[in-house]
């Protein structure tokens, strides 16, 4: 069998949608010597970033020329760039006509649940090359395709399901739930010091993430003596301003490589996820596995990723963040310590071994 794989969203480091493509086919092409596979990247200026993949066919497309062949005019079959492949797995953001049996990963739907924090981009920008159609018509329109034309989906999370089932019908027979994972590596050597002990949060500066909230909240906290440090890149929407970081305590670091992260975790109180809406979650098991305790919220897919090990808040109540921060960080060793096991143990439940394991019973079950 002959497969194909949309890898083009390992250039967008930081983001889960990376994590998740450049995980799940390492360790695929890792555990999988039968099949053949060829893989598509697509890059107008990180094409470097597929040397990871030497058997990946580079383009140097940018996304608003494939967002208007493949997902506006639907032209172009993928064989014409890659070859004859009997099974394609298509990204989250494009997809392409072809004759293969036809296979895509839903992260989430995130256009159709709060449309009113995802980025509505209705401008070009030469600088970047970004879509100039409105993203959330964009997004529904390759949801459509998927829904039309795709045999299979891999949803990364039950939440995720559930959102295709009622939002866009697809039928439960045609969606297989594939949890992600992490396999960062727990350490306590950091190059980041801080004046105060602290509370972390991971993520790309944007709505969804509820950082807005989570300053309210920190603001509120009867803990006087620890810092805010917000890791991730800016991505859109309001920023933190440096006088409102100066005035609470906050430390905004950036963009955060993954090999920095694992310091990071393991030196924080707590890490806070207050986010409105996810459709898996990864930064909650890279905190358990780094032997961090979690705060994150009771919605979406967030409490089948965190199981009994977190503490869950309503992320629309700052005060409700602000008394389980509190709480954390008033809890004695032993309780600390439990809640500590708790985690490792749950981020043991997921691995990228399995993930790839049951994506190769999709191809197969395709043929």
């Amino acid at each position: 069998m002959k497969i194909g794989i949309d890898i083009s969203q390992i250039v967008y480091c930081g983001t889960g949608v990376a994590t998740y493509t450049r995980n799940l086919v390492e360790k695929i092409l890792e555990m999988d010597k039968k099949n053949d596979y060829v893989l598509f990247g697509s890059s107008f200026r990180r094409q470097s970033a597929f040397n990871i993949f030497p058997q990946t066919k580079v383009y140097p497309f940018p996304p608003t020329l494939l967002e208007i062949l493949w997902n506006q005019l639907h032209t172009l079959s993928v064989e014409n760039l890659i070859g004859k492949v009997d099974v394609f797995h298509s990204s989250d953001w494009t997809q392409p006509p072809t004759k293969a049996k036809k296979v895509t990963t839903v992260h989430d739907l995130l256009v159709y649940k709060y449309p009113e924090v995802s980025h509505n981009e209705t401008k070009f920008r030469w600088d970047t090359l970004s879509p100039s159609a409105n993203i959330v018509a964009s997004q529904k329109r390759r949801m459509e395709l998927v829904k039309k034309e795709c045999d299979l989906v891999i949803a990364v999370s039950e939440s995720t399901k559930k959102d295709l089932m009622e939002i866009l019908k697809i039928p439960e027979e045609k969606i297989r739930v594939i949890y992600e994972a992490t396999n960062i590596i727990p350490t306590n050597q950091t190059k980041y010091k801080f004046e105060k002990p602290y509370v972390l949060a991971v993520g790309t500066r944007e709505p969804r993430k509820n950082l807005d909230r989570l300053v309210q909240s920190f603001n509120l906290l009867k803990n006087k003596e620890v810092e805010l440090v917000i890791a991730g890149k800016y991505g859109w929407g309001n920023a933190i301003s440096n006088e409102q970081s100066t005035m609470s305590n906050i430390k905004l670091l950036g963009y955060v490589p993954n090999e920095d992260l694992p310091g990071l975790y393991a030196n924080a109180q707590v890490f806070v996820y207050p986010s409105l809406y996810e459709g898996f979650g990864i930064p909650i098991l890279e905190a358990f596995n780094c032997g961090c305790p979690v705060v994150t919220s009771n919605i979406s897919s967030l409490p089948e990723v965190g199981g009994k090990a977190a503490i869950y808040v309503d992320p629309l109540s700052t005060s409700d963040i602000a008394e389980k921060l509190d709480y954390v960080l008033a809890l004695c060793s032993s309780k600390r310590k439990k809640l500590i096991e708790q985690g490792i143990s749950q981020a043991c439940k997921f691995s990228w071994e399995k993930a790839a394991q049951e994506t190769l019973k999709v191809y197969q079950a395709l043929l």
